[in-house]
C-alpha cells in the first residue's frame, strides 16, 4: 500500500483536452486530501509563433472545443467570440505558471486555474503580455513578482520539460504518469478513471 501517490502531468495551456484533465485532477487532489499530488510539467503544442494564423481561422478551429465540452464532467468552454487573438504560441502562459510556482503551490494552482479558465471559458488571449499581467493580479499574486516571468531560467525549464517529455515518448497531451510506473497515460481520462487508477496504487494493487 502507498500513503501518497505522485503523478506527473504534461500539459499545454492551449489544449482543450488538457483543460478537462486539469479540472479532473484538481478535483482528485481535493477529494483525496493529501493522498495524491500532481506535478504539472510543460508540453509545447505550439512552440513557435505562426504569423499565417488568422483570427478567422482560429475562431473556426475553436468550434472543435465543443467535443471536450460535451463530456459529462467537462470544464466550461465557450467557442471563441472575442476580438482578441489568435494566441501566438504556447510559451508565454507556461512562463507565467512557472513564475507563480516559485511563490508556492497555492500560487501555482491559482494561476494554473486562472489561465485555463480565462482562455477556454472567457476567450482571453493568454499569450498576450497585458492579459497575462491582468490574470496574475486576478489570481491574487503580488504585482511586483510578475517580473519573474522574464527570468531566462524559466524559459530553459519550459524547454527542458518539453524535451524530456518527447524523449520518454510523450507525443501528445494531456499525458499523466504515475511515479514508479514509466508508462504515461495518454489523453484526458474521466474523473472516475483517474480516481480508480490512483486508488489501486493506494490499496497496493499497482
Amino acid at each position: 500500500m502507498a500513503d501518497r501517490v505522485e503523478l506527473i502531468a504534461w500539459s499545454d495551456y492551449l489544449c482543450p483536452w488538457c483543460y478537462n484533465a486539469a479540472v479532473r485532477l484538481d478535483r482528485l487532489e481535493d477529494d483525496l486530501d493529501g493522498r495524491v499530488h500532481v506535478e504539472w510539467r510543460t508540453f509545447l503544442l505550439r512552440p513557435h509563433p505562426d504569423p499565417s494564423r488568422t483570427l478567422e481561422k482560429f475562431r473556426a478551429y475553436t468550434e472543435s472545443w465543443l467535443r471536450p465540452a460535451a463530456e459529462p464532467d467537462a470544464a466550461p468552454f465557450r467557442v471563441w467570440a472575442s476580438d482578441e487573438g489568435p494566441p501566438s504560441h504556447s510559451v508565454p502562459p507556461h512562463l507565467v505558471a512557472k513564475a507563480a510556482a516559485q511563490l508556492g503551490p497555492a500560487a501555482f494552482r491559482a494561476m494554473h486555474e486562472r489561465l485555463l479558465h480565462a482562455y477556454f471559458a472567457e476567450n482571453r488571449d493568454i499569450t498576450k503580455g497585458e492579459t497575462l499581467q491582468a490574470l496574475w493580479a486576478e489570481a491574487g499574486l503580488p504585482p511586483d513578482e510578475f517580473a519573474r516571468v522574464g527570468d531566462e531560467a524559466l524559459l530553459r525549464e519550459v524547454v527542458a520539460q518539453h524535451n524530456e517529455a518527447v524523449e520518454i515518448g510523450v507525443s501528445g497531451v494531456p499525458a499523466v504518469m504515475m511515479v514508479g510506473n514509466d508508462v504515461p497515460m495518454m489523453g484526458a481520462m474521466s474523473y472516475d478513471t483517474y480516481r480508480k487508477w490512483v486508488e489501486r496504487r493506494l490499496q497496493g494493487d499497482l
